[in-house]
């Protein structure tokens, strides 16, 4: 009996039914942890956060099998963890709480592993289009609520009701910013959706809608920034897809001459640019916050003060605090954030992993003839542009967003896989779990 138990456990943890559960509620804890820790508290999300992994574990022990171990996990995210977790030997926090904010990376990165082995690109692109309009959907539908029939602010979940004034909200997730974030991540998805033609057209229609709204009344320039990327690269990648094998390496190189002299350009008339986007206010505050860190940066410039993640309340984050006069969870960039926490290696490390996560998911996108590949890649540059000006790849939904694309492009372009199977990392690799 109990071993007909045991057998029945198994294949209930390694069907695709759970892991397609597991996936859904993965992406809807890490996009959500604003709201959870504000209505049963940090205990309760990291007790959700454990029991997630936990779930996590047993479904992938169940499948451990069918899952194609070597090479599938990028060298990049195990030395950028791995310096991480090294951190804690010099870090300004006790040992313990050190080690405990490494552990809370380390979690997220192994759910986003997880779900990057589990589920096929499609079927994460679907996981992301369900929670993204469940979640955008109840900001909404809160912000509603306070802003237009209670006319009264909800506390607990730090919503100001000021949709009335046509923004800026911040729904269940925090900031306008991370709003204006998440929103972009949702329309970047719904429109590989409607290109795939996964989902009905209304419904593609009301979501990009839905999307657009909660970007506009966000009211975060950063998001703007990060639009204007993330659909310059749509259309270049449109423009590599359409072009001929042989003269698509040509324009790969035109296309990174031209972003790298946009980049400088845009740096020699940034303050211009600020203006017009009525952002100099936003940029004001973290200027101030970078000149701070810089005092501080100039004793550990190596190794950094240790990883900590969001920014506890404790020495040198409290008194960069006390200077700045106002609060902050983070740098306000995730490039000055790292160099900080863990030190010029740790940033080398980092701009490694995202840059070596970005040139293969550009690569597969640009190449292969499924629409599905383009999403990484719009993920990708989404998080590349937003992390100078917000550190939201750093944690939670946006760390654990990195780690699935970053996985998903390393299965596909892997040089240690192509090496010992005679190919090209640019040829397709089959995938065994379907």
């Amino acid at each position: 009996m109990a071993a007909h138990a045991a057998a029945v456990v198994r294949e209930f943890a390694g069907s695709a039914r759970f892991a397609q559960a597991l996936t859904l509620l993965a992406v809807g804890l890490a996009f959500s942890t604003h709201a959870i820790r504000s209505i049963i508290g940090t205990p309760g999300l990291l007790g959700a956060l454990a029991g997630l992994v936990v779930l996590c574990a047993a479904s992938l022990v169940a499948r451990w099998r069918a899952v194609e171990w070597y090479g599938i996990l990028p060298l990049t995210i195990l030395v950028f963890i791995g310096w991480c977790a090294a951190s804690v030997l010099w870090s300004s926090l006790p040992a313990l709480a050190s080690m405990a904010r490494v552990g809370y990376l380390v979690a997220f990165a192994f759910i986003g592993v997880y779900i990057a082995l589990m589920r096929d690109t499609i079927q994460i692109v679907r996981a992301f289009g369900d929670v993204m309009r469940a979640l955008l959907g109840t900001s909404v539908a809160l912000e509603m609520l306070s802003g237009i029939i209670l006319d009264m602010p909800i506390k607990v979940l730090g919503i100001e009701g000021d949709i009335a004034r046509f923004g800026p909200i911040q729904g269940i997730f925090g900031s306008r910013n991370m709003l204006g974030f998440v929103a972009l991540i949702a329309l970047l998805t719904f429109l590989v959706e409607w290109r795939m033609k996964i989902v009905q057209r209304t419904r593609a229609v009301l979501s990009l809608t839905l999307a657009g709204l909660c970007l506009v009344f966000s009211g975060s320039p950063t998001t703007w920034f990060a639009l204007g990327a993330a659909l310059v690269a749509l259309a270049a990648l449109y423009g590599l897809r359409k072009a001929s094998a042989p003269t698509r390496w040509r324009w790969q190189i035109a296309l990174l001459v031209t972003g790298v002299a946009a980049i400088v350009a845009g740096w020699i008339m940034r303050i211009r640019i600020i203006e017009l986007i009525d952002a100099r206010d936003e940029f004001d505050v973290r200027l101030g916050v970078w000149r701070e860190l810089s005092r501080y940066l100039n004793l550990n410039p190596l190794q950094g003060w240790g990883w900590v993640g969001p920014w506890p309340d404790a020495p040198p984050y409290t008194w960069i605090e006390l200077a700045t006069g106002r609060p902050h969870g983070t740098a306000l960039n995730a490039f000055i954030d790292v160099y900080f926490q863990v030190g010029v290696i740790g940033a080398l490390l980092f701009i490694a992993l995202l840059g070596v996560a970005l040139v293969r998911a550009w690569l597969l996108a640009s190449t292969r003839r499924s629409v599905v590949y383009v999403w990484p890649a719009l993920m990708l540059v989404a998080i590349a542009v937003t992390s100078f000006a917000e550190s939201f790849a750093l944690a939670e939904g946006g760390w654990m967003l990195l780690v699935v694309c970053a996985v998903k492009a390393a299965r596909d372009m892997s040089w240690r896989d192509a090496l010992a199977e005679g190919r090209t990392p640019s040829q397709p690799k089959h995938d065994q779990l379907g």
